[in-house]
């Protein structure tokens, strides 16, 4: 019985994957999809990151690199801003859209954040694969784009470092009141 119970489990897994990731991508539309977060919230911030030439990952940010977490600038927040969140997704990965990394609460004076860095106070949640922090994108190849999304929170997130992507992603898009958006392609 506890074998059979335990197949069971693990044949239910897949279809629990597979629901989460539909859930994901429909939804508001917050990491992907036709939509955006809201219809409301206002494309106004600017993204940009100082190690990016021509908006090119370089492989320190990859898995062909040392693969650390690159530095992203952004300025433009409204003034009503509680918190911030960053989100770096791939739109177009076979299961998408597949997050990469969500850094939240960061402070709303905050402006950027360093290589290989988390702001003092922020959060991370999982990423798709499950775990905490910067998963660094493996392009199989060059010319792949990924997106890095900073929204303005109209309060701080109550979820715990580590929380799931998921429900980072729900408490994101329930909060958001302005963002900003980088793409950067590998190379």
């Amino acid at each position: 019985m506890g074998r059979l119970r335990s197949t069971l489990g693990s044949l239910a897994r897949p279809a629990a994957v597979s629901l989460a990731a539909i859930t994901l991508t429909a939804g508001c539309g917050l990491l992907g999809g036709p939509k955006t977060v809201s219809e409301n919230v206002p494309d106004i911030m600017t993204v940009t990151s100082p190690v990016f030439n021509r908006s090119v990952i370089g492989p320190t940010y990859t898995c062909h690199g040392r693969g650390k977490s690159p530095a992203i600038r952004w300025s433009g927040a409204p003034p009503r801003t509680k918190a911030l969140a960053l989100v770096a997704d791939d739109a177009a990965a076979p299961i998408t859209p597949f997050i990469y990394w969500i850094v939240f609460n960061i402070g709303p004076q905050t402006t950027g954040i360093q290589d290989g860095q988390i702001p003092p106070g922020a959060r991370q949640a999982s990423n798709s694969r499950g775990k905490l922090g910067y998963d660094p994108p493996c392009p199989a190849k060059p010319g792949h784009v990924y997106r890095f999304t900073v929204y303005a929170l109209s309060s701080p997130l109550k979820l715990p470092a580590g929380a799931s992507a998921k429900t980072a992603w729900v408490a994101i898009a329930r909060t958001a009141i302005a963002r900003g958006r980088l793409t950067a392609k590998s190379n």
